[in-house]
């Protein structure tokens, strides 16, 4: 095998390559008087937004739950929501510009979609002048006493063996409601206990069940002669269980506030709740039992308010608080076997359109 020797010249022996590679200018401020390449502020933000934007930017066809990391997939899905909220933001002060720069000439602001202003049409919707509603009213159940014949006098009692949270709410009731009584079944059946009452001058029997220890259902018996309502009770706040809460209640009869029950079967359980209170109420104790009916759920408050000047009203809630939902309205007292029912709940067919309420 031949080798061939390779001449090295001396000038290039013990040398090293070097890499060269080009020098980066340094761009002086114009205006400024300095020497140094620093950016502008502004440069800087723009470029941090872009490098925002950039992270948090999606392909058309590529969706935050294809990223197999958990971790991942919640850090991109807060940044994409953040982003979409300041993009959100921005829009509105652009739009609220333009309304102050148009002035008298801007146009009218757009009424939001809501469920409720969507609802569909109900047949049984009350018309406040309509005179067949007006002579039902006048011959029902309760027109004794909107007439002024009755004083409403309550029976407030529970489930068999009932716990402490159960027990708590029910007194918390009756400092609520004027005239209410707590008493306990002691195994007692309710068919049993309405003709007492009746023979005891009571114009309701309220009763609170309860499951697992929580306050579940409410029965509402209306005496002598009904209605009964049953319904199905979520969301109880007692009062030291509510931040901000005022000092306990007083004795004196508060004032009563029914929203929203605008259909036939809502102004009969609007009509039982009113005939919970007295007629004439207490304005000096400043309290207001508040009865707002929304996608047919009762919400109940209970608030003392006081006026701060001409303009101003504050209020403070004093509990106890929580939700109702109708489940059935029976003619007469309690039956729960031979009882004729009005109107009962049935949820796979009433609940289908979303936009069609009952009270």
């Amino acid at each position: 095998m031949d080798f061939t020797e390779v001449p090295v010249s001396q000038h290039n022996k013990g040398k090293k390559k070097k890499n060269k590679t080009p020098k980066k200018k340094r761009v002086s401020g114009e205006g400024n008087g300095d020497g140094g390449g620093v950016e502008p502020k502004e440069e800087q933000e723009e470029k941090m937004e872009k490098s925002e934007q950039a992270a948090t930017a999606f392909p058309p066809s590529f969706s935050v739950s294809e990223i197999k990391n958990k971790q991942r997939r919640h850090l991109m899905f807060m940044k994409f929501k953040q982003e979409k909220r300041k993009q959100k933001l921005q829009l509105k002060k652009k739009k609220k510009k333009e309304r102050e720069a148009l002035g008298d000439k801007a146009p009218p602001k757009e009424v939001p979609k809501t469920i409720e202003n969507q609802r569909v049409y109900d047949e049984t919707t009350v018309n406040p002048e309509d005179e067949e509603v007006a002579f039902d009213e006048g011959t029902d159940e309760f027109s004794s006493y909107f007439n002024g014949l009755t004083n409403p006098k309550v029976l407030i009692t529970t489930s068999d063996r009932p716990r402490g949270r159960t027990v708590r709410f029910c007194e918390q009731l009756a400092t609520v409601i004027p005239n209410a009584h707590v008493y306990y079944r002691r195994g007692l059946a309710l068919k049993r206990v309405v003709p007492q009452c009746i023979a005891r001058n009571f114009t309701y029997v309220m009763v609170i069940n309860e499951d697992r220890k929580v306050p579940n259902g409410l029965v509402l018996c209306h005496l002598p002669d009904g209605p009964t309502a049953h319904f199905k009770v979520s969301s109880v706040r007692l009062r030291k269980e509510m931040k901000r809460r005022g000092k306990e209640p007083t004795e004196h009869s508060p004032e009563v506030i029914l929203n929203n029950f605008s259909t036939r079967l809502g102004h009969s359980i609007g009509r039982l709740f009113a005939a919970l209170f007295p007629q004439d109420p207490q304005f000096v104790g400043r309290q207001v039992a508040t009865f707002h009916n929304q996608r047919d759920f009762i919400f109940f408050r209970f608030h003392r308010y006081i006026f701060k000047n001409e303009k101003k009203v504050g209020i403070q809630e004093l509990g106890p608080r929580f939700t109702l939902k109708l489940r059935s309205l029976q003619k007469g007292t309690f039956d729960s076997k031979f009882g004729e029912y009005e109107w009962v709940l049935k949820r796979h067919e009433m609940d289908e359109c979303r936009r069609k309420f009952q009270l």
